[in-house]
């Protein structure tokens, strides 16, 4: 529902876009803008484990600039703190176990500009994500923890590639961004016997406004 409340608000974004008499091309201008929002993410393993996962929230937000190369076309860097994660359960040894996790990662997206029209930049680029902290809780057979952690774990992936798509709805200094994204890489090389090998995969939606 919440996902569906969001994809209505970013068309009636449009539809004011379209109409507004007070538009005004800053295509080729230099931008500086703070934005923050929702991620709804969920992870995916691409070896077919015993793993199912359902979607959760977090919280994404930070700055990003506009780097115009002509009218049409430019490059938007940005710096976002985002959090990802996962409701998930499977089975572990023959005994099934359930899991909730919440990774902080700091993103730095670089995404190519097109911009059609003043209200409108499709964007897409990679994505580079550092893992700052990660907070886990397990429930297996009749026990159960919960942990918060900083990581200097060699199993666990701190670096990850990714890539992002999306689009930025423009109504004067005002940005509605919605972005899909999904990382390349596992989350650890090895699939560890407590954490299961998958790959991030998000939707983000943000409000933003251009300084």
């Amino acid at each position: 529902m919440t996902q569906k409340l969001i994809l209505l608000g970013i068309v009636c974004f449009l539809f004011m876009g379209t109409l507004s008499a007070q538009s005004i091309d800053r295509r080729e201008s230099f931008e500086l803008g703070i934005k923050a929002g929702l991620n709804v993410s969920n992870v995916w393993d691409s070896k077919g484990e015993a793993f199912t996962a359902d979607p959760k929230a977090g919280f994404a937000g930070g700055v990003f600039f506009g780097i115009p190369i002509g009218k049409y076309l430019g490059v938007q860097p940005e710096v976002l703190i985002s959090q990802k994660g996962f409701k998930g359960s499977g089975t572990l040894l023959g005994s099934p176990y359930s899991t909730k996790r919440t990774t902080t990662y700091l993103d730095i997206p670089l995404q190519v500009q097109l911009k059609p029209v003043p209200f409108i930049t499709i964007l897409a680029g990679p994505q580079f994500s550092y893992l700052l902290k990660q907070k886990d809780s397990y429930s297996f057979g009749g026990n159960s923890t919960e942990q918060e952690q900083e990581f200097t774990n060699d199993n666990v992936r701190e670096n990850i590639l990714g890539f992002v798509a999306g689009a930025d709805f423009i109504y004067g200094h005002v940005v509605l961004s919605g972005r899909a994204g999904w990382d390349f890489q596992t989350n650890n090389g090895d699939g560890t016997s407590l954490t299961p090998r998958y790959k991030n995969q998000w939707l983000q939606f943000t409000l933003g406004v251009k300084l």
